[in-house]
């Protein structure tokens, strides 16, 4: 179901278990080959496949393409909201949907930088209902669902802006992806793991990108679309199923 399409009263009738899908992506700078709405794109193109399979039993909401993306602002074209502010953004936006009746909130996320504010949001969410056992406020990031590529992958994970976001963009808008090709690999390394790092993007990459992107193709983001889809599709189905009340989903 889709909330931008439905009338008030139409809102008001769905029962208060139905699943909300609050879509959060970002706007900012992909390299020197991939447009600025990339994460946006990209997060869209999974809901529609997903929606298609969910219709009738989950409620989601308009992209929210606004993120947390402070980290690329020396790169000309990003937007973003300072951390703080989208955590409260997001705060917000389940608040509006628990007055309303609706019990489990679900952030299905795009973009990277998003990820530790959105946590915070939802731990923030939970400790002010806390009398609240009905409640489910989840956030989770669409390729980190459940499988993940191997067979014929250059890299193991996401980077940005990489093989398989450009791979992704080259099945979903090939006349948006510029000259991916002679883009040069950029290792994306954590030199002080285990600990978490802050770093601003400059610091990682001159060019805006990280990871492979010159090992992308078609049959790729198809691939990867179709299996990130297919996760997300199960994780919801997850969340219908939770029975309200008990701790295991």
């Amino acid at each position: 179901m889709d909330l931008a399409k439905l009338t008030s009263p139409a809102a008001a009738a769905l029962p208060a278990d139905t699943p909300v899908v609050i879509p959060v992506a970002a706007l900012e700078q992909h390299g020197q080959h991939l447009p600025l709405f990339t994460d946006s794109m990209l997060l869209g193109d999974v809901v529609r496949r997903v929606s298609g399979e969910l219709a009738h039993e989950v409620l989601f909401a308009p992209l929210m393409w606004l993120g947390n993306s402070d980290h690329h602002m020396e790169f000309s074209g990003t937007l973003s909201a300072e951390p703080r502010l989208y955590l409260d953004l997001l705060n917000g936006l389940a608040e509006n949907f628990v007055r309303h009746g609706f019990r489990r909130i679900v952030f299905l996320n795009g973009h990277g930088g998003n990820d530790v504010p959105g946590r915070q949001a939802v731990f923030e969410l939970r400790q002010r209902h806390r009398e609240r056992e009905d409640l489910l406020f989840l956030f989770a990031t669409y390729w980190n669902l459940g499988s993940q590529p191997v067979s014929g992958f250059h890299q193991a994970e996401m980077g940005h802006a990489c093989e398989w976001e450009t791979s992704m963009m080259l099945r979903i808008a090939p006349e948006l992806v510029g000259d991916f090709a002679a883009a040069a690999p950029v290792d994306p390394g954590s030199p002080f793991l285990p600990a978490a790092r802050g770093w601003i993007t400059r610091e990682r990459t001159q060019s805006g990108h990280i990871g492979s992107p010159h090992l992308a193709t078609v049959e790729k983001g198809e691939a990867l679309l179709k299996r990130f889809a297919a996760d997300a599709v199960c994780f919801l189905r997850r969340v219908i199923a939770w029975d309200g009340r008990s701790w295991n989903g």
